[in-house]
């Protein structure tokens, strides 16, 4: 490979984070998470993982991570979380992608959608539980027991199940897990009228699903669900800062880019755009291959830093578009082509998410387009996916 920027993604870390997780739930129960391209990780490589450990369930985004999922599994359940236009219903029904319904209208248009085809498409009713994203309300018990009996006598909808979504499983704000219990109780009291209002049509054997990466680390003994989403954990990321795991996970992707040039930055130089940065004294500098077209983000600019030859190089001025300066000055045998470790072994990802005042999803979903992705397995990589830039 050309040598410039890289992600590179240890699967030996993933089958560990998988393995860790598989100890806590079992395999046919657990659904991976692999929406926006497996948190930036590359999905096609981690749902081949999965597979290999037992885990035939997805979770994507939207139509066109389940359709392009599709092609790496033919049989695996793939369910759709967000909004997938009605006018893919054909074509999801046709590659047995299960969508979310979230309120009578949606679901009345995608049955008119399938009018005259002869085919159904496989749903999971979404419950706004608290999220207030996207959901049937469970405000009126009553009403929502009308709105399904409408929902199930839909021709074209096939209703395999039903799940809502925490907003501080991971308990962000909520130390004792007090919201999510409201959510978990409001959740099963809708569940209660799903599964009575299926009985009545002959329906039987529903899904019903709540728990994300937190609640399954912290909540699967006394919040119990069919089906465990498992996302940010896999990755080996915590899903808050300071919270308390099972078990320690492992990382498994690092951002490396190469050093362009080095150079003497004279008294009085200043660097990048809008010359933020003037140096006052002598110094050395390099320019990395790195900037925020590769997802590293503009917002570090004079106050993050890299890894080179295991030492800290702050960031001098601007992060541009495609280069990024740091000091060097008290880094040693810095050389044209040497390795910039962006975030990975030594500089954890949370790091930059801090100074940044974001979280760690952020970071790895953001790594750019262009970025190849580099497959590492017992030391030796196996794969490299570069997407064409045109």
């Amino acid at each position: 490979m050309y040598r410039h920027i890289k992600a590179e993604i240890d699967l030996n870390a993933l089958e560990y984070n998988i393995n860790q997780i598989l100890k806590l739930v079992p395999s046919d129960r657990v659904m991976g998470v692999v929406k926006a391209n497996a948190y930036g990780h590359g999905a096609a490589e981690v749902v081949k993982t999965l597979i290999r450990l037992g885990v035939n369930r997805f979770a994507v985004s939207n139509v066109f991570e389940a359709l392009d999922l599709r092609s790496v599994t033919k049989n695996g359940e793939i369910l759709a979380l967000g909004y997938c236009d009605v006018t893919a219903a054909r074509k999801l029904s046709k590659n047995n992608i299960t969508v979310c319904v979230f309120d009578l209208e949606y679901a009345r248009a995608l049955n008119s959608a399938l009018e005259n085809s002869g085919e159904k498409i496989n749903c999971h009713i979404k419950i706004n539980s608290g999220m207030n994203r996207l959901g049937f309300e469970c405000d009126d018990l009553n009403l929502l027991k009308a709105q399904m009996n409408e929902l199930f006598a839909l021709e074209n909808i096939n209703i395999t199940g039903a799940f809502t979504h925490f907003a501080t499983a991971d308990r962000d704000g909520d130390e004792n897990a007090d919201f999510t219990a409201t959510q978990y109780s409001v959740f099963s009291a809708a569940k209660d009228v799903i599964v009575k209002v299926a009985s009545e049509h002959n329906i039987k054997n529903l899904y019903f699903h709540s728990s994300n990466s937190a609640a399954t680390l912290l909540d699967s003994n006394s919040r119990p669900s069919d089906i465990y989403r498992v996302g940010i954990i896999m990755y080996g990321l915590t899903p808050s800062v300071g919270m308390k795991l099972p078990f320690k996970p492992k990382p498994v992707m690092s951002l490396k880019a190469t050093v362009s040039q080095v150079k003497i930055l004279k008294k009085g130089d200043a660097v990048s755009y809008g010359r933020t940065f003037t140096a006052e004294k002598n110094m050395r500098v390099a320019t990395v291959t790195v900037g925020y077209a590769d997802g590293y983000m503009r917002g570090l600019s004079g106050k993050g830093y890299m890894l080179i030859n295991g030492k800290k190089a702050p960031i001098l001025g601007r992060v541009c578009m495609d280069q990024t300066v740091v000091d060097i000055s008290d880094i040693e045998d810095v050389k044209t082509g040497d390795t910039a470790i962006l975030f990975g072994e030594g500089l954890p990802v949370e790091e930059l998410a801090k100074a940044l005042g974001t979280i760690n999803y952020e970071l790895v979903c953001a790594v750019g387009h262009r970025v190849a992705r580099v497959y590492i397995k017992d030391g030796k990589q196996v794969n490299e996916i570069r997407y064409i830039s045109l």
